[in-house]
């Protein structure tokens, strides 16, 4: 469910959106993703859960790389026709109505409300109000200073770093004990998001899934 919600609904939309998006000459998608796709790789040998004990954390992660490398894999398909794709972190947000399937002591513990139950507001440790959230959004929708650029992974109104390959260990260590990246903790793309043979392996499993 978690799959099909973040990703493959996104997929198909744009594809059948294709002829419109190659028609008007200089189209981008933005695929929201999250720092949360450090929680998981997409597991290509078992994406359901259907061979391995269901853990949401990772669902959710796996589906948010899908984000990214699904991006990736567009941007290379339309790249030669004008149609541009980008992914992104909005932020840690509050107020959207998502955090109801988190309990309040799992929303303390991540560090996004405090103790009253009000949500905690620090743009530079990326707690955000969805307006703030949203700019990266626009940002990469009609930023001129990526013109000509496609498949990157944005945040904060830029584009992110590739984090080295270390973090992946430390990110895995982290989740595991049920914390989100701290103020300090530079955010960034794992590698594992922007590989292009993992945006294609996905690409063909996600059309197999809809066929």
């Amino acid at each position: 469910m978690q799959f099909a919600t973040n990703h493959l609904g996104h997929f198909q939309l744009v594809t059948r959106l294709w002829p419109a998006l190659r028609q008007a000459n200089g189209a981008r998608v933005v695929s929201v993703s999250s720092w949360g796709h450090r929680r998981s790789p997409i597991v290509f040998d078992d994406p359901n859960f259907e061979r391995r004990e269901f853990d949401r954390w990772s669902a959710y992660g796996q589906s948010k790389t899908a984000n990214i490398l699904c991006a990736l894999a567009l941007d290379e398909r339309g790249k030669a026709e004008g149609v541009r794709a980008f992914s992104l972190h909005p932020g840690s947000i509050v107020g959207t109505g998502l955090e109801k399937h988190l309990s309040r002591e799992e929303l303390r513990a991540f560090g996004v409300i405090d103790e009253n139950g009000k949500p905690i507001l620090d743009p530079a440790k990326n707690l955000k109000t969805a307006e703030q959230g949203a700019a990266t959004s626009v940002w990469c929708a009609t930023s001129p200073q990526l013109n000509e650029m496609g498949g990157v992974y944005c945040e904060n109104c830029d584009i992110a770093p590739l984090l080295p390959k270390e973090d992946e260990i430390n990110a895995a260590a982290q989740f595991s004990r049920g914390l989100r990246p701290s103020g300090g903790t530079p955010l960034g793309v794992m590698p594992y998001a922007v590989d292009p043979k993992a945006a294609e392996r996905l690409w063909a499993l996600s059309e197999q899934l809809l066929s």
